[in-house]
């Protein structure tokens, strides 16, 4: 499939924000692998295999790319093993050239110095990287998550990386999450029941206490409520 024009695809991003708002979620993944292909691909955090099982169904052997920072818990690359061996899906782990020992004797441990720079190198610039040759990506993001989530529509414009950004569970409430999964027995990492419900890389993820926010847990101590990937 062909490259579109920038002001195409924004104008496809558009469109389908507001023709897919009502869509189940499977037929969004359906609209974004019919309109750009192999040139589509979608991201998991592996906190559960919600999204991974939803574009399997939808796209059987649909390609998931993760996102290996060098700092995840044990419990997280064991689900990613899991869901690679479990659903009908390609998963391709993306790392950082440098490796976490080369990567604190050049820059120290950033994530106690400098999280947002952090995040940027060893998130945001691998991610960037391997998003070059896809038109399309999708990733798990739901408005009921945060504050800063809550206007996430299921199409969107990634003007950042010049990119149509797909959220196909954008409007799935935490209740229906939890309906999906017990009714597809979905595989979900073990920290979960350990009050980890956002989880990310292990320096920087604290379980959650009962009444806050889902995201509480991340960069706690700190005004930081996003990594720069989807935000």
């Amino acid at each position: 499939m062909t490259l579109c024009p920038t002001n195409s695809l924004e104008a496809l991003a558009l469109d389908a924000a507001r023709n897919l708002e009502d869509a189940p979620a499977g037929e969004i993944v359906r609209w974004a692998h019919e309109t750009f292909g192999d040139r589509f691909a979608i991201t998991a955090s592996m906190a559960d295999g919600v999204l991974s099982h939803v574009a399997s169904t939808a796209v059987p052997g649909i390609k998931v790319l993760f996102l290996d920072t060098g700092y995840h818990f044990a419990e997280t690359i064991g689900t990613r093993d899991a869901i690679a061996a479990t659903y009908d899906v390609e998963v391709e782990t993306i790392t950082h050239p440098l490796r976490v020992p080369e990567h604190e004797a050049e820059y120290g441990k950033l994530y106690e110095i400098d999280s947002d720079l952090c995040c940027a190198i060893r998130k945001v610039w691998p991610l960037d990287r391997a998003l070059k040759p896809y038109d399309a990506w999708a990733g798990g993001v739901r408005r009921s998550e945060s504050p800063t989530r809550a206007n996430t529509p299921v199409v969107a414009w990634d003007p950042k990386r010049g990119k149509v950004k797909v959220n196909p569970l954008a409007t799935w409430t935490d209740e229906q999450v939890d309906a999906y999964v017990e009714q597809h027995s979905i595989l979900v990492n073990p920290l979960r029941e350990l009050g980890f419900l956002s989880i990310g890389c292990e320096p920087c993820t604290r379980p959650v206490a009962e009444g806050e926010d889902a995201r509480a847990g991340r960069w706690s101590g700190s005004s930081k409520t996003e990594c720069g990937i989807n935000i």
